[in-house]
């Protein structure tokens, strides 16, 4: 059945997405980040080792059902395909910047939705940053940029983040080496089950409706086609009367609860640097988990550009602060973007450039 012929159905799909995310949003995830694959990556990295922020370590299944429900279709369609060899470092260094610009804002393109759907006016303020960021990359597209062909690979090869990641979860549900969080975010979760369940379908669902949040309003800028923000609009909709029905619906800023923060410039750049990578890398976060999972080498060596960025956004005080109540005085203490994230920010913007500028399409003798 083709699912990208028609509106309606992608905004079905989109329904159907949203409704898994509400799901694990009453089972256990913190409800302003249902699903968010920045935060889970970053997650995953705290839980195995690679940062020391208490608050932010598990190792989130549904990063793992995303990939398998991408494998399984993929399979299943006879869409799997082994590839790698398309500027493979380049990638890596997208997938940073990736995290540094999701990390800075406190979402990736997915929570940005969600934090929209809530009611969050920071999200709206970014929302201008993500939107400028695709244009960027999209003049570059239409200058004749690219990271080159990518070709095939073994089989195997492009199933081996997926076995890893399945690893990663043996380990998290049957030992304790690992660490979980004990308070905070991280110590937020659906059961491992429903979790690992949910990822499968989202990441089903995205693979067969090419599902990508950069893609949609990439698509509007070159093509003109809005097929694939139905998607993204069926999405919303559940998520917005999910926040309405629960009461979680706030309009404002420094909305305590949201994990947010109001500097609104720097909302606007971290989102900018998310939008810009996701066009030069072809895909926004979600989509690069996707395509790792369907055998892309080169979105798999994106999406450990991204865990290895989480951990290094934790380990040298990059990531913002939300808005939050203090416990002992309850007073508002307003979410802050640091020094150091600030400066990664824009070395961020810089790396992109330079990649942008200096990568393009052989020309054909």
């Amino acid at each position: 059945m083709n699912f990208t012929n028609s509106k309606l159905k992608l905004a079905l799909l989109g329904v159907i997405c949203g409704l898994v995310a509400v799901a694990l949003a009453i089972f256990g995830n913190p409800a302003n980040m249902a699903f968010c694959i920045a935060c889970f990556i970053r997650d995953t990295a705290g839980a195995l080792g690679m940062h020391q922020a208490e608050v932010v370590q598990y190792a989130r299944p549904e990063v793992v059902g995303l990939l398998v429900g991408a494998l399984l279709i993929s399979v299943g369609t006879k869409e799997y395909k082994s590839t790698g060899g398309s500027s493979p470092m380049i990638r890596f260094v997208l997938g940073l910047c990736l995290m540094i610009g999701a990390l800075i804002f406190l979402g990736c393109p997915l929570r940005l939705v969600i934090r929209m759907a809530a009611g969050d006016l920071n999200a709206y303020v970014a929302l201008i940053g993500f939107i400028l960021g695709i244009g960027t990359g999209v003049i570059f597209l239409r200058r004749g940029f690219s990271l080159g062909r990518a070709h095939e690979t073994s089989k195997i090869s492009g199933g081996v983040i997926t076995i890893l990641a399945l690893g990663i979860l043996a380990l998290g549900a049957f030992t304790t080496l690992l660490k979980v969080s004990e308070k905070g975010p991280g110590s937020m979760h659906a059961p491992i089950i429903l979790s690992l369940i949910g990822g499968m379908i989202f990441g089903a669902i995205a693979q067969k409706s090419r599902m990508c949040f950069a893609g949609s309003i990439r698509d509007v800028m070159l093509l003109k086609n809005f097929d694939l923000l139905s998607i993204i609009g069926g999405f919303f909709v559940v998520m917005l009367i999910y926040n309405l029905v629960t009461g979680n619906f706030v309009v404002g800023f420094n909305t305590p609860g949201i994990i947010a923060h109001s500097e609104h410039l720097w909302n606007i750049l971290g989102m900018y640097v998310v939008g810009f990578a996701a066009v030069l890398a072809g895909g926004c976060p979600l989509r690069q988990v996707i395509l790792a999972g369907q055998g892309s080498n080169d979105s798999a060596v994106t999406v450990i550009g991204m865990l290895v960025g989480g951990a290094i956004c934790h380990n040298f005080g990059l990531a913002s602060s939300g808005t939050a109540i203090n416990p002992e005085t309850k007073e508002l203490v307003k979410g802050a973007v640091t020094t150091n994230g600030k400066i990664a920010c824009l070395i961020c913007i810089v790396a992109l450039f330079i990649i942008a500028l200096t990568c393009k399409r052989e020309e054909k003798k």
